[in-house]
């Protein structure tokens, strides 16, 4: 099964890359008449996208997924419109494929500068959400790069009517199908095959769970761009407004709570925490989340659990908050420095030098000043849409748009120039 598994993942492989040399090349506007048409081919497909999700969720039930998953997983009339949006908001974006800049010359004479060009094949790896081959096909189609898509398990008939949208979407406007291909076995030989598939796949996005991102790091022979935790930290500073503080707070928590870049731990300066700790504990009881805290944040929060060790280097993912009382801003920085996970951090504080200090120290992808960690994404970010968010520091860091899906290479433009 192995062999047939390596074997049909190569025939994939070999058709991307074919098709990867004539999308790059394909004009913006037969990019757009593609995307346009695999969102109508979308709308023309609900009833049979829903009865595909159907199986799917029944097969889901059956073997114990939980009601969150099971809600990542659900296809109705308004998330697939939302996914149809999605493609047309696309349509909009500038192709910044072959966009020249930095055009300069040398004392020699020549011209030097660089071209954004397509990366090439995308292998993307994913769970539970369908929309998510809709996304992904669309933003690297328009981006001009070939993709291997490979969804998990738990959403396959979903994962094949859509990719039978894209497909004759494709076929429509008469750019290569093979440039959206849709894994088709469940068989996790096939991840194994496509993290190793060099001579065909430039580059890996897994987007899931810490487990999924943990074996494509230990296993990939390919460059991943990926992020492994969203520890996301918002610091209430004392020159912080109260007012904006527990705004901000409320929201990153309470936004949303399965996301990447909802906060989990809650740093308060002690100058500040007699006014603002009580007061939020009480817009977070009311909505339910759990609050763990350090010794001091339970004097002012008496009946909270005791934060652990642990609780500071836990993504919860969840209605659970950790709080800790520091002295300052240097140890602000200090915590998000050892606990971190270099994806989105945010201060609350009416003092420039302070908020200059953490965009200049803090490490991370998005570093926020009087925000929500919530807006970090692509969307919010005038990106349109995004793959995935990356706390790599080479290539593409934070929400990966359009741009993080291409590369540039120099162009050097002379007049019969020889080198003296």
């Amino acid at each position: 099964m192995t062999t047939q598994i390596n074997e049909y993942m190569q025939g994939l492989g070999r058709s991307a890359r074919a098709a990867a040399r004539l999308i790059a090349r394909a004009p913006t506007r037969d990019k757009d008449a593609a995307l346009a048409a695999i969102a109508t081919r979308i709308e023309q497909s609900v009833a049979r996208i829903i009865a595909a999700n159907a199986r799917d969720l029944e097969a889901g039930t059956q073997q114990g997924l939980d009601s969150a998953a099971l809600d990542r997983l659900m296809l109705n009339p308004a998330r697939i419109a939302a996914m149809v949006d999605g493609v047309r908001q696309i349509i909009a974006l500038p192709d910044p494929v072959g966009e020249i800049k930095d055009m300069t010359y040398r004392p020699s004479g020549i011209q030097v500068g660089r071209m954004r060009v397509p990366l090439g094949v995308i292998g993307i790896i994913y769970e539970s959400r369908p929309n998510v081959t809709v996304d992904a096909a669309a933003l690297c189609l328009k981006a001009g790069n070939a993709v291997i898509l490979r969804g998990g398990s738990e959403a396959l008939h979903s994962n094949q009517a859509l990719a039978a949208c894209i497909r004759d979407g494709m076929n429509e406007s008469g750019l290569p199908a093979d440039a959206v291909q849709v894994v088709e076995t469940a068989d996790r030989a096939a991840v194994g095959a496509l993290l190793k598939m060099r001579d065909y796949v430039d580059v890996i996005v897994p987007r899931g769970g810490k487990g999924l991102i943990e074996r494509v790091m230990a296993e990939a022979l390919v460059p991943v761009i990926k992020h492994l935790h969203g520890i996301c930290h918002v610091y209430i500073d004392d020159r912080a407004d109260p007012d904006k503080a527990l705004r901000i707070a409320f929201n990153a928590k309470t936004q949303r709570y399965g996301t990447c870049n909802t906060m989990e731990t809650l740093l308060v300066a002690e100058g500040i925490a007699g006014r603002v700790l009580p007061p939020l504990a009480e817009l977070y009881r009311r909505e339910g989340v759990e609050l763990r805290g350090c010794a001091q944040t339970r004097a002012l929060l008496p009946g909270i659990a005791a934060a652990t060790g642990q609780d500071w280097d836990t993504e919860y993912l969840a209605p659970i908050l950790a709080i800790r009382v520091v002295s300052g801003l240097d140890e602000a920085i200090e915590h998000i420095y050892r606990h971190g996970s270099q994806h989105t951090d945010a201060i609350v504080t009416e003092d420039y030098s302070r908020a200059r200090r953490f965009l200049t120290e803090v490490d991370s992808s998005s570093v926020m000043v009087n925000a929500s960690t919530r807006f970090a994404d692509g969307f919010e970010y005038g990106l349109g849409a995004e793959i995935g968010i990356s706390t790599d520091k080479i290539h593409a860091r934070g929400p990966v748009g359009l741009e993080g899906l291409t590369s540039l290479k120099f162009i050097v433009l002379g007049d019969g120039h020889i080198r003296q």
